[in-house]
């Protein structure tokens, strides 16, 4: 993963009327943890960290007061109804630090025609180094498999350097059938069971003529 370079400012003012004007001047609030440093309360370009945070995990380049230092986006919280960032939780990180993060499960292929899947972790836990977090870890699936088929931790494709955290054989997600699935396979079976009847009457019904 590679960084996003922003230029960042350190806040001289606080409180939420403080933070709503600076989010009016399409600036949003932020606060740096990690490493033993006293929290920093700064501010970035809004719109520079809407689109890095559009990627997991976000690793930010930023400088401030002529400065660089790398940075993990650890959280943002939203306004729930315009979708506004409003404010960024950041932890200070060094090159070859190791970092604890989730990264979200990627499908590779389809199920069979009339399953889904049904998820248990639509993310993992992962070690990783910092400046090396995956965007996500695959997991390929077949349509050979059928409902009632479970996919573990070993099934994921872990990019080499990245630890699992969760157990090899933790459930990530298993197949399982569709009401529309289900539907059609009572479907053919009452289609069978008449076809069955069918012959047996028409059997029945030649026995009885013969006889006669």
């Amino acid at each position: 993963m590679s960084e996003v370079k922003i230029v960042a400012e350190f806040r001289e003012s606080f409180g939420k009327g403080a933070a709503r004007k600076l989010r009016a001047a399409g600036r949003t609030p932020a606060v740096i943890y990690g490493h033993g440093h006293d929290t920093r309360h700064i501010h970035l370009p809004a719109h520079e960290v809407a689109l890095a945070l559009r990627v997991k995990n976000a690793l930010l380049e930023l400088t401030i007061a002529g400065k660089s230092e790398l940075v993990l986006v650890k959280s943002a919280s939203k306004d729930p109804f315009t979708q506004v960032i409003e404010h960024v939780d950041l932890v200070e990180v060094k090159k070859g630090e190791k970092v604890h993060v989730e990264i979200p499960v990627h499908i590779i292929g389809e199920t069979m025609s009339g399953t889904v899947l049904d998820f248990e972790h639509k993310t993992v836990k992962v070690e990783a180094e910092a400046t090396h977090i995956p965007s996500f870890i695959e997991l390929h699936i077949s349509k050979d498999n059928l409902a009632g088929h479970h996919y573990l931790v070993s099934d994921l494709i872990v990019p080499q350097g990245v630890i699992m955290e969760l157990e090899s054989t933790e459930l990530v997600a298993s197949v399982v059938e569709t009401r529309a699935g289900v539907a059609d396979e009572e479907s053919n079976t009452e289609a069978t069971a008449e076809g069955e009847a069918t012959e047996t009457a028409a059997a029945a019904t030649a026995d009885d003529a013969a006889a006669e």
